[in-house]
């Protein structure tokens, strides 16, 4: 069978060094680094807090914390969030994303608490959950009791006021109101919409009722749009300050734990993404695969200019959130585009240079990532049930994190002169097996319309 061949033929391309881990054997954050966008001092001009926002700040302010994560050589600052303290505890609650450096690497990084009043120290930390973007940090002071765990989880109305506490920007602590707006579905994981304003270092920080009870943590924004950030639901904080108050020690290894997060979001997003089988859609004389869920979007677009020789219709899906792992890598989503060329003014040969040139100029990755090893990559010409293609498949193995790939699948038609059909499809942070799960449905899946 051609996908058999195609499958085992990638083996062979796998350098004997890559060999052990190719065998088979898981929006815009806002803490102050790179990745986060920050706003003009200007475009910080809010409206003044309300007295109810004044009262809940004041009660809340001496369990506020800034989180600092800084070189270990020099202590100078890299990445900057907030947090807040759990109950009477010496533990706090912040963001994973804000948190991640000393996560990762520990032999670099150093984290750093500040309070309301000055007072700053080391955090320890205790728990990461990089599927739900929390940690649990400890530090050497306690809470005054105001951040609560309750066991029954606060019920929130759509429209009701809420109040986002943290460090905005790093120029001082802050509490911004807005309205509650339900449970967002797009991603693997509910998130809570709240229309208010949150920005870039304040991630991490509470977002409370007008009662002072928690609803949930800083995590993200929209950039093209106004007031739309999110929350993480406070059930997935209670979820995990149970793991963390159960530790007798902080583990040693976190690139361990988050892999293993990563490994159980893949067989997740795998299983559900494949929960009911590809829908197909006419594109040109094919039928292309692609998949519209809560999780995944589709677009289409054309390029239809008369000055044009040719002309192409493409349909672009892809999965809307990602699982943040550091701010040089993020991972677990999919993405299917597919490319429909096809031309009344060139002849055959022109056109197959054409055709040629599109795909020759995919890229899979460099040489010289530091998350990835290179792609190995076969390429073979084969007839699925009914449509004869090229295809060329590619697999990158994560370094830090045994057992994650990429998976890379890029096919072109060849039945036909003057129209060509161009598909790739692109799966981050799989298994081995998922990965090829998931490449084989995608090319048997890929047909031509069945003639009347």
């Amino acid at each position: 069978m051609y996908k058999d061949s195609l499958f085992a033929k990638i083996k062979r391309l796998i350098p004997p060094s890559l060999m052990m881990l190719l065998l088979p054997g898981a929006l815009v954050c806002l803490n102050g680094d790179a990745i986060a966008t920050t706003a003009n001092a200007d475009q910080m001009q809010l409206p003044a807090p309300s007295s109810t926002a004044q009262k809940l700040y004041s009660a809340a302010q001496n369990d506020l914390l800034q989180l600092r994560i800084l070189l270990k050589n020099g202590h100078a600052q890299s990445t900057v969030g907030s947090g807040f303290m759990v109950g009477a505890s010496n533990l706090v609650v912040t963001n994973y994303h804000v948190v991640s450096q000393i996560a990762l690497e520990p032999g670099t990084y150093v984290g750093e608490y500040v309070d309301t009043h000055g007072k700053r120290g080391l955090v320890d930390l205790l728990a990461v959950d990089a599927l739900h973007d929390l940690a649990v940090v400890r530090i050497s002071r306690k809470g005054t009791g105001f951040f609560k765990v309750p066991e029954q989880l606060p019920l929130l109305k759509q429209g009701q006021y809420l109040y986002s506490l943290g460090n905005p920007l790093d120029l001082g602590f802050t509490i911004s109101e807005g309205a509650y707006n339900g449970i967002i579905h797009r991603g693997f994981y509910d998130q809570l919409m709240f229309t208010g304003p949150i920005n870039a270092g304040m991630s991490g920080g509470p977002c409370i009722t007008v009662d002072g009870l928690l609803a949930g943590v800083n995590v993200s924004k929209r950039l093209d749009g106004e007031l739309v950030s999110f929350l993480v639901p406070f059930r997935y904080v209670q979820e995990l300050l149970k793991k963390a108050t159960s530790l007798q020690k902080p583990p040693k290894d976190f690139k361990e734990i988050v892999g293993q997060q990563l490994l159980a979001h893949q067989a997740i997003m795998v299983d559900q993404l494949l929960a009911a089988p590809l829908t197909t859609k006419s594109l040109g004389k094919y039928q292309v695969p692609v998949r519209e869920s809560d999780q995944m979007r589709c677009w289409g677009q054309s390029t239809d200019n008369p000055e044009n020789p040719y002309t192409v219709e493409q349909i672009r899906c892809s999965i809307e959130s990602a699982i943040y792992v550091s701010n040089e890598l993020q991972t677990g989503r999919m993405s299917i585009r597919h490319a429909f060329t096809r031309s009344t003014k060139l002849d055959a040969v022109r056109f197959a240079s054409l055709a040629a040139d599109t795909f020759k100029r995919e890229n899979f990755g460099g040489h010289k990532d530091k998350h990835l090893t290179p792609p190995a990559c076969a390429e073979q010409f084969l007839t699925n049930k009914c449509l004869p293609m090229r295809a060329v498949l590619c697999v990158r193995a994560y370094r830090k994190f045994a057992g994650l790939y990429d998976f890379s699948v890029l096919t072109a038609t060849t039945d036909e002169n003057l129209m060509n059909l161009q598909s790739r499809l692109d799966i981050k942070g799989v298994s081995y097996e998922n990965g090829l799960r998931v490449s084989r449905i995608f090319l048997e899946s890929i047909g031509r319309e069945k003639k009347p």
